[in-house]
């Protein structure tokens, strides 16, 4: 029996030993498995700068730490704000696109992705709807509730985001008439976006209502206003052969100043397409594309050699019409791609659209071509194909610019948590209970105006 004892003690031994063995493995693995997770945990800490046990400053207390001395300047190779520098990562949102009971969740989920800035149009046939009422929330139009501009930029500020403003009379942004009111189109000889007297005079009256509001929310008077736009895409209008008049840019300037606008001027424009044209000397220039990041920020380095590069409008997806197949959309690989092509140039960004939000009413504006249907009207959704969806909801595109921002940003600051998802639900149905036909509509109009004349 010895020998057979000795055989099984040797046996049970070896398994001992592999058992250990065994152990020895799984703890090593246990171990290495958990070392990844805390990695990964101080990477998402990274990339989406969660802040929790963190001591980090806001965005303002970082750039206005000791006093306000400075607003945004540029240096050939980088922005600076306070004598700080800051690398722009900022996403376009339009207030009179979204209901004002959603404005700090939109801005919010922009500043949780990491971005810095949100961008704005300003459009002037809200503002002024008819000629010299001007409404700017306090009005009794159906879209009032939308027009409290100086509420949003301070929701803005709140949310610990800086602001570029786009307050020129004519925006484009797919919306009726560019911003412009149609009422202009009363005045016989009237020419727009020119230094014809007669629209020079009405952009006079309407920015002397506009300016003051905007005047003390810069950044220097300790407002989040860090930039203005002075007119949009004013290149474009030489692809018609029409000459660009610049004493309206210059007047547009002269303006601004005139109303204590002393914070950084810019123009934007596709540098392939438009070259300098729509520029003014001492004005930065910024660029608007898709594609091909590297050509235009090369170009647009060319011309003003002595510039940080900054693209105004970084097309996230595109806007859609009436009765094409389907809704445009750009894939999140192509997106992120020259998102990251750009940061990487380097240059700052806008992206064109964050949230797209709806053309409420019938402001969504239109386009023409030499092909029939020849006029193509945009649909009520703007939803871009944005990072955030119509509805405020999050994207794939939303995680690919957390990340990307993560990993070019050098400035760490707190960022909030990201919202949670908004609850949706379905209204009921409901009768219609009577109808005007075009016509009808038309006669109604003729009598308004009748008896407006004879008031």
């Amino acid at each position: 029996m010895g020998p057979m004892i000795d055989k099984i003690g040797s046996c049970a031994y070896s398994r001992s030993r592999a058992n250990f063995r065994l152990y020895l493995v799984i703890l090593f693995l246990s171990c290495w498995l958990l070392l990844l997770y805390v990695l990964s945990l101080g990477t998402d800490t990274r990339n989406s700068k969660s802040t929790k046990g963190m001591d980090l400053p806001t965005l303002y207390e970082y750039y206005t730490e000791g006093g306000i001395t400075a607003g945004l300047e540029t240096l050939p190779d980088t922005f600076q704000l306070n004598k700080k520098n800051i690398t722009i990562f900022s996403g376009a949102i339009h207030y009179f696109r979204v209901h004002p009971d959603y404005w700090r969740d939109r801005l919010r989920k922009l500043r949780a992705a990491g971005f810095n800035a949100v961008e704005t149009y300003i459009p002037w046939n809200l503002h002024e709807p008819e000629r010299d009422k001007y409404d700017f929330g306090h009005g009794s139009s159906d879209m009032s509730l939308f027009l409290d501009v100086v509420k949003y930029i301070k929701t803005a500020q709140e949310e610990d985001l800086l602001v570029l403003v786009r307050p020129s009379p004519y925006i484009c942004a797919e919306w009726d008439f560019g911003g412009m009111p149609s009422w202009l189109l009363q005045y016989p000889g009237l020419r727009v976006r020119s230094s014809e007297t007669q629209y020079v005079d009405r952009v006079k009256k309407y920015n002397s209502r506009l300016m003051p509001l905007l005047e003390s929310l810069q950044f220097t008077k300790g407002g989040p206003i860090i930039a203005f736009q002075l007119e949009n895409e004013y290149g474009a209008l030489t692809e018609d052969g029409s000459e660009e008049d610049v004493d309206y840019l210059k007047f547009l300037k002269e303006d601004y100043e005139k109303y204590g606008i002393v914070e950084l001027l810019y123009t934007s424009d596709n540098p392939i397409s438009h070259e300098e044209r729509g520029s003014l000397p001492g004005v930065l220039q910024t660029a608007n594309f898709q594609i091909n990041p590297e050509d235009e920020l090369s170009l647009l380095k060319k011309f003003q050699p002595d510039k940080p590069g900054m693209v105004m409008e970084y097309w996230s997806g595109w806007f859609d019409h009436w009765f094409e197949k389907q809704h445009h959309t750009t894939s999140v690989e192509a997106f992120s791609d020259v998102l990251e092509r750009i940061l990487k140039f380097p240059a700052s960004v806008n992206l064109y659209m964050f949230h797209g939000g709806t053309n409420f009413g019938f402001h969504n504006g239109a386009n023409i071509q030499d092909e029939f249907p020849h006029y193509l009207a945009d649909v009520t959704s703007y939803d871009y194909d944005a990072p955030l969806t119509e509805t405020g909801d999050y994207t794939n595109k939303y995680y690919a610019c957390k990340h990307i921002v993560a990993k070019y940003n050098k400035v760490l600051t707190k960022v909030p948590s990201s919202p949670v998802v908004s609850k949706k639900m379905a209204y009921k149905p409901i009768s219609v209970t009577g109808q005007l036909n075009f016509n009808q509509i038309i006669d109604r109009i003729v009598m308004w105006l009748v008896c407006e004349a004879d008031h």
